[in-house]
């Protein structure tokens, strides 16, 4: 006996390393989701419930008895509950990385299950279950040798000058417009939106162009300009718009909601030249300096029309038989992250605000379609990266950031920060991830230059507010249980009984 229990005191450490031995029955429900029933042997609990006594029993104050020095039994009688618990809670969590960590699948969300309703029985196998999310089994597309048209463009000073205006209106702070307001002119409105007489949603100081159309993440105002044009500061106008089939809630989609603007103020930039006031005001020394950055964004942008039409014909090839099903509730908790996505890569690519807005809006009316083939874009080309051994670099990372920094006129260290803190590092590590994966396709390719100048836009025909009348998709919900495991030894222990000194 004492050689037994020396044994299993010396070597608690060595046992966790040990594989834990459990029986996995895993269900396929559907293409993107499994059952998983989970059954451990009552040897394994009993070994993972003498370890935690064995950490225990030490450091265990009972009445009558030093520290350490109390029975073993007496200890395992007192701290039953406790233990029990901590046993549960350990063998979940090492199961789980097992399994997920295993052959069996390859996990996209948490498991689901309720953790206070899973109960450690007195005897008999441990068992308990819970649903999951996967990334659909498939084999991995041919996409060696794929047939593409690259646009190509030849940015002169036409080109530059063209931005270059629309660039200063951007940066300029105009002059407040006395009269009437006209098609171009900078409005900053505020807004009410009311469905069968009640208030839904509302927003203030929200700034605008005045243009043909008014885009929301969920509607459009058209004739936006036929409302405005005329009007001065202070004025306000009414009209209703109607809700896109993919607004945040389900029973505002497709109705007609009642909108009342209201003019703040309003201001007209006028680009004559460029003089020293105005180069002093937008940070720069003189005009090839500013023509310069101009170019360079320019570049930035032409770089990233180049990259989505490429990726749009490689992942229409590879995606063709891509048609699994996947669960709404992974559409519906993905989307934000899509659109949150988005952003970032409009950012990193040299895109202002409003052109952000734009693409984003864009998004937004066609919210749950766009997210499902994002999804599955996701799948095929993380596949093929896997299969690459595509994995970001340190350097990766800090190019990124630094050129979401520059766009966002702020540092890098704080635009790390804040996508740390909101958990959208992975965001970065995909785009960087997919991007890498297209660019070794288009080498393997048969690739074919075009000469494509669509992405030179002239002034829009809408103006975009970054706002959704039923509000954004809800995003992903906080964990339903802890991922830390409660390590042995780790419990609370009860105070010492003073009164029995």
């Amino acid at each position: 006996m004492a050689a037994t229990e020396t044994e299993s005191e010396a070597t608690p450490a060595e046992a966790l390393k040990k594989p834990l031995q459990i029986d996995v029955k895993v269900d396929v429900t559907s293409t993107c989701e499994r059952h998983v029933v989970v059954s451990i042997p009552r040897a394994e609990v009993e070994r993972y419930r003498q370890e935690a006594f064995n950490e225990v029993s030490p450091k265990a104050e009972l009445p009558g008895f030093r520290a350490g020095k109390a029975p073993r039994k007496l200890v395992e009688s007192r701290f039953k509950e406790q233990v029990g618990e901590q046993v549960k809670s350990t063998l979940v969590m090492d199961s789980l990385q097992q399994i997920t960590e295993g052959d069996h699948f390859s996990a996209i969300s948490e498991p689901d299950f309720d953790y206070d309703a899973v109960e450690l029985p007195a005897e008999g196998d441990f068992k308990y279950e819970f649903k999951i999310e996967v990334r659909p089994d498939f084999d991995t597309p041919k996409w060696e040798g794929l047939a593409l048209d690259r646009p190509t463009c030849e940015l002169n000073d036409k080109h530059v000058d063209e931005h270059l205006s629309r660039t200063l209106k951007r940066f300029m702070t105009g002059e407040a417009v006395d009269g009437p307001i006209e098609m171009g002119d900078n409005v900053t409105l505020s807004a009410t939106f009311t469905l069968d007489g009640k208030e839904v949603s509302s927003f203030d100081e929200e700034d605008a162009v005045v243009a043909k159309q008014l885009k929301f993440g969920d509607a459009v105002v058209e004739g936006f300009d036929k409302l405005i044009v005329g009007k001065s500061e202070g004025d306000e106008f009414s009209t209703t718009v109607t809700m896109s089939d993919d607004a945040a809630i389900v029973d505002m989609r497709g109705k007609e909601v009642s909108a009342k603007f209201h003019i703040i103020e309003a201001k007209r930039i006028q680009v004559d030249e460029i003089g020293p006031a105005t180069l002093d005001q937008l940070g720069f020394d003189d005009t090839d300096e500013l023509r310069a950055f101009v170019r360079a964004e320019l570049e930035r942008q032409f770089e990233y029309h180049q990259q989505q039409a490429l990726r749009k014909q490689i992942v229409d090839q590879l995606t063709k038989d891509a048609n699994w099903e996947l669960p709404e509730s992974l559409v519906r908790r993905q989307t934000n992250r899509e659109l949150q996505r988005m952003v970032l890569e409009l950012q990193r690519s040299g895109f202002n605000q409003q052109q952000v807005n734009s693409y984003l809006n864009t998004a937004r009316m066609n919210a749950r379609e766009s997210t499902i083939h994002a999804l599955r874009e996701h799948f095929v080309l993380e596949k093929i990266a896997e299969d690459l051994k595509v994995e970001p670099s340190a350097e990766d990372y800090d190019k990124e950031i630094q050129l979401i920094a520059e766009q966002n006129d702020t540092s890098a260290r704080r635009i790390r920060a804040r996508l740390e803190k909101s958990g959208q590092m992975d965001a970065i590590r995909n785009q960087i991830i997919e991007r890498q994966v297209i660019e070794r396709i288009v080498e393997a390719g048969k690739v074919k230059d075009q000469e494509d100048t669509s992405f030179l836009k002239s002034d829009p025909e809408a103006s975009d507010i970054n706002f959704s009348i039923a509000g954004d998709y809800s995003d992903i919900p906080e964990a339903k249980h802890d991922n830390e495991a409660v390590t042995p030894g780790a419990l609370k222990l009860p105070e010492k009984d003073k009164s029995a000194e």
